[in-house]
């Protein structure tokens, strides 16, 4: 099955950019995803093709409308989920672009300006507001990259070993191990011992370990949330446990 990416985009010769080479660009060509462009202007009534305006209640810049926005996403409006680039929106995160790259495709909707007519979620209470972190960007174009090649590099095939999508940062709550290669040494600095031991429980437990310090180290948010949801499994083992006692 292929993975059908449309994006609405002002600027559609962004795309399929980066994601036309290496990994993403091979399977493009095979087929395992296609990639295709809406240009909100193709919904303007104009002659200018008009697709943004003032703000109402005044302040800077210009906000894309509604009614030509709501008219593009409702010319591609299928099963797939549909996403808009907003720094507003719900940080997205490695699981939920497994539940999409799992899915038929996505439709994401790049913002411009300063942003959406709010009516438009209001009226389409299918899209999802999601931003790629707490930054701003000038166009949602390079957060759409970002996502898409999220999702490709997950598609049956895409990777070459299966591993690959899995044993990494995110996919269980924590950042991943530190990884060396050869040479042995260098500028005096050794590959650690475990790891040229031979030993895989040894080296499964030393990662696991090193996961967890850099998580709890450099993301405590994340470290909270893993050490909740441990919690949470613990809890309700013990609950099955006891029940099953009874």
């Amino acid at each position: 099955m292929t993975f059908v990416a449309t994006i609405l985009t002002l600027y559609p010769e962004m795309f399929p950019g980066p994601l036309g080479t290496s990994l993403a660009g091979k399977a493009l060509e095979r087929g395992d995803w296609s990639c295709a462009t809406v240009n909100p202007r193709d919904f303007a009534t104009d002659k200018h093709r008009t697709v943004d305006d003032t703000p109402a209640g005044g302040g800077a810049g210009m906000v894309l409308k509604a009614d030509i926005l709501g008219a593009a996403v409702d010319s591609v409006a299928d099963e797939r989920p549909i996403l808009a680039m907003t720094p507003r929106g719900k940080p997205i995160t490695q699981a939920r672009i497994r539940e999409i790259a799992e899915g038929p495709g996505v439709t994401i909707i790049c913002g411009r300006f300063e942003g959406f007519d709010e009516r438009l979620f209001e009226a389409r209470p299918q899209i999802e507001e999601v931003s790629l972190a707490d930054i701003v960007l000038s166009g949602g174009e390079t957060a759409a990259i970002a996502i898409l090649d999220a999702c490709i590099r997950l598609l049956p095939g895409v990777m070459g070993a299966a591993s690959s999508g899995t044993e990494e940062s995110f996919e269980d709550g924590l950042l991943e191990y530190p990884q060396y290669t050869r040479p042995y040494e260098w500028e005096g600095r050794t590959i650690p011992e475990v790891l040229r031991s031979g030993d895989h429980a040894k080296i499964a437990a030393w990662r696991k370990s090193k996961s967890e310090e850099i998580t709890r180290l450099r993301r405590p948010d994340l470290w909270e949330r893993h050490e909740g949801a441990r919690d949470q499994s613990a809890s309700g083992a013990r609950r099955k446990n006891k029940d099953t006692d009874q």
